[in-house]
């Protein structure tokens, strides 16, 4: 399976808080939740839920895990394709506390993790999908083992929050397969990675 991120993020980078979810706090004083709802429209919306449903299996880090399960998980939108999916397809959530998973066919990677995500790639299929779950693409991208993202841009600039890279790390080339646009000015590009990317004047220092 192809280990592909799924991310909505503004045009500052800012992959926190693009919804407001209930009683949810911000981190280091974080306040500006819920930039991302004005601006989707049905355009944006059918593109998220024909990924989702393009999933075969979903990896996921602890906390989105569980309010993914809060959710979808407890059946709050039924008939929802989205949910649906989620519901009926594996999950792999990476924690090293989870130890009794209650959402249906749900797997818990811990300890050689690096070791279990290389297993899953190498499974036959389409994609491995990772939505939110910021520290685990993170250091998914820290240990080169993403194969395509999928970016879902809104035109907007929050001005704080955790971004999707860091401010230092690993060096991608990529591959642009597929963009679009919607009316609010939305764009979602899919990507592929190719290695680490050319420099000008000869190859940049290993990391």
């Amino acid at each position: 399976m192809r280990l592909t991120i799924v991310a909505n993020v503004s045009v500052d980078g800012v992959i926190q808080g693009h919804r407001h979810i209930a009683g949810e706090e911000g981190d280091g004083g974080f306040e500006r939740f819920g930039w991302a709802p004005p601006l989707l429209d049905d355009e944006a919306s059918g593109f998220i839920t024909a990924a989702f449903q393009r999933a075969d299996a979903f990896l996921l880090g602890r906390r989105t895990y569980e309010i993914f399960a809060g959710s979808w998980g407890a059946g709050t939108d039924p008939g929802n394709p989205v949910g649906e999916t989620l519901n009926t397809r594996p999950k792999y959530v990476v924690s090293t506390t989870l130890t009794d998973p209650r959402w249906a066919r749900t797997t818990v990677l811990s300890g050689d993790v690096a070791g279990g995500v290389e297993r899953l790639r190498a499974e036959p299929g389409g994609e491995l999908q990772v939505w939110g779950s910021g520290t685990l693409v993170r250091w998914l991208l820290g240990h080169r083992l993403v194969d395509g993202l999928v970016l879902i841009t809104y035109p907007v600039v929050v001005g704080q929050g955790t971004r999707l890279f860091p401010g230092e790390g690993p060096d991608y080339g990529l591959e642009l397969t597929d963009l679009r646009s919607t009316a609010k000015g939305l764009t979602m590009g899919t990507y592929r990675t190719t290695g680490r990317p050319r420099y000008e004047g000869g190859p940049a220092r290993r990391t």
